[in-house]
């Protein structure tokens, strides 16, 4: 890391923490707002016939009660059951037919939603994008934060209408096993490990550094403000001026810090969906196992 950089990350770190202390005059503001949805603002985005509100949770919940006009995608939907890599997706076109048949079509205005802070929406959210969709958002708290503001619960199906859904795949959100290989030692290149601790001291990609995705969340599984999450990412080297990858368990979680981070406006950003769970079982690959692992 050059002198320019250190003192970037420094100014960052300050101000961020500067405006976390002054909170209560003046928020800082998300890049991009507009891909995190509140309750109140999504209570009247469902006015709109260019709205499509997916439920991301287990079918089984979603039948219980789900905010109304939303259709199911449950997160192991877009799981290819025959890939040999654990929760690989689907391929591109599969998950067009399946984005396509719950009328998600070029100019729809999709919002996902679970009940795990985003945990499961926002995989799909990266596929969207990474499949072309440029109107994609996640509600924030999810469906308990849609209750807790005393919003109503449906049990009606909607019927939808398909949808042309052409993908248009953008290779520069995705990492792959290859790209981040050939990039170990770039150091304008930063790997991000988004497991929980015990889970990476299993195993882990030797320069990856560990930013587990649930520090994005306040306690009630809202969204931390813009200026704690520069100030968290930053103190661990992941500023806007680098180039970023997320990755994960097998490709789940890896996704919210992608989310995150786009929210923060971080422009060269992509997921590794395939994760430790391809990374690990490849013997040619350097990684960092337990004694006797």
């Amino acid at each position: 890391m050059n002198c320019s950089r250190n003192w970037l990350v420094g100014a960052m770190v300050a101000v961020a923490i500067c405006a976390g202390g002054m909170r209560s005059a003046q928020a800082a503001d998300y890049a991009n707002p507009h891909l995190l949805v509140s309750a109140a603002r999504l209570n009247e985005m469902l006015k709109r016939d260019d709205v499509r509100l997916v439920d991301v949770r287990p079918k089984a919940d979603y039948d219980a009660g789900h905010l109304p006009g939303a259709v199911s995608i449950p997160a192991d939907a877009v799981n290819d059951p025959d890939a040999h890599v654990e929760g690989a997706r689907l391929s591109d076109d599969r998950l067009a037919a399946l984005f396509g048949s719950r009328g998600i079509g070029r100019n729809t205005q999709v919002v996902l939603y679970d009940d795990n802070g985003g945990f499961h929406s926002a995989r799909l959210f990266w596929m969207l994008e990474y499949l072309g969709h440029r109107k994609a958002a996640i509600l924030n708290g999810g469906i308990q934060k849609w209750t807790a503001e005393g919003h109503r619960l449906s049990l009606e199906q909607p019927k939808v209408r398909p949808a042309p859904f052409t993908p248009t795949p953008n290779e520069r959100r995705i990492a792959t096993a290859d790209w981040l290989l050939e990039r170990r030692s770039d150091p304008d290149v930063v790997l991000v490990d988004v497991r929980p601790p015990a889970v990476r001291a299993k195993g882990y990609i030797p320069w990856a550094r560990s930013i587990p995705w649930a520090q994005n969340l306040n306690p009630d599984r809202t969204m931390k403000s813009a200026d704690a999450l520069l100030a968290h990412f930053a103190s661990h080297g992941v500023t806007p001026d680098r180039n970023i990858a997320t990755h994960c368990q097998d490709g789940k979680a890896s996704g919210h810090s992608y989310f995150t981070l786009r929210l923060l406006g971080f422009a060269r950003i992509r997921s590794y969906d395939r994760s430790w769970a391809e990374w690990g079982a490849d013997p040619d690959l350097p990684k960092v196992m337990p004694a006797g692992g």
